[in-house]
């Protein structure tokens, strides 16, 4: 078995479509980023490689290379996922964290988890994701931003 952790950052801006794991998320900002700036995507495809050995997302999707800008979250992981059985590996499970102040995404949590399993072609029992705010503190707290942070459980498969 391998564990991996990933996390990622980005700002709230106007202008942009707010996506977490896949998710349209209604509302007035949106994450600024190279790519769409799904930190849920970006932190669980940073925690597979991490399990892999394999770096992290700069390493695989740099901000420097074009073919990356406006790239989804959905498309990383699709990347990341396929590298998976090639090595001998399969997702046991996905445990991941959503930290913002707002907006209110308790509405949006199943959505959210089944589009995450989806995307990394698992049954969604495998899939958890828990919603976090920081009561005002920091910059999260200022609404500034939106966090996430993913810890995977890989384990090995027969050949």
């Amino acid at each position: 078995m391998r564990i991996g952790q990933g996390y990622d950052l980005h700002r709230l801006v106007s202008g942009r479509a707010l996506l977490l794991g896949g998710v349209r998320i209604p509302h007035a900002r949106g994450l600024a980023g190279h790519s769409d700036a799904d930190v849920l995507a970006h932190a669980v495809g940073d925690a597979l490689l991490g399990a892999l050995g394999q770096g992290d997302l700069g390493v695989h999707f740099p901000s420097s290379d074009e073919r990356w800008r406006d790239a989804s979250g959905a498309r990383l992981l699709g990347e990341i996922v396929a590298k998976l059985a090639p090595a001998g590996f399969a997702i046991a499970n996905v445990d991941a964290t959503i930290v913002a102040q707002e907006p209110r995404l308790a509405p949006f949590r199943v959505e959210i988890q089944e589009s995450l399993a989806k995307l990394l072609g698992v049954e969604p029992a495998r899939v958890n994701v828990k919603l976090k705010s920081t009561d005002g503190l920091g910059a999260l707290g200022r609404a500034e931003g939106i966090a996430a942070q993913a810890v995977v459980l890989l384990e090995r498969v027969m050949r």
